[in-house]
């Protein structure tokens, strides 16, 4: 795996881990009692983006090193998920060169 590519797996799983985190304990503005003129009662009324964005990137280093171990360890290639046998089979050499 390029780092490019490792990059870019951290940054699909860091942003559904946040997705996922950031509904978790919102407290609405009406659930608050303190709904600001101009805003709607279901607007967040506690949004800690720091904190969330922290629980995120554990969660996201953790889940990516499973990936990323996985993925480097060839337990499970692109070939075991060709369910459909749409991927050529891997070329093999005819040649024997352990013989000399």
């Amino acid at each position: 795996m390029a780092i490019t590519s490792a990059f870019v797996l951290f940054a699909v799983i860091w942003f559904m881990v946040f997705f996922v985190v950031l509904p978790l304990g919102l407290k609405t503005q009406e659930e608050m009692g303190e709904v600001v003129p101009g805003t709607h009662g279901s607007a967040p009324g506690n949004l800690d983006i720091k904190r969330k964005a922290k629980i995120t990137s554990l969660w996201a280093i953790g889940i990516w090193v499973i990936i990323a171990g996985t993925i480097l360890s060839g337990a499970i290639s692109v070939r075991d998920l060709d369910w459909f046998h749409r991927m050529s089979t891997p070329e093999v050499s005819l040649t024997d060169d352990t013989n000399g």
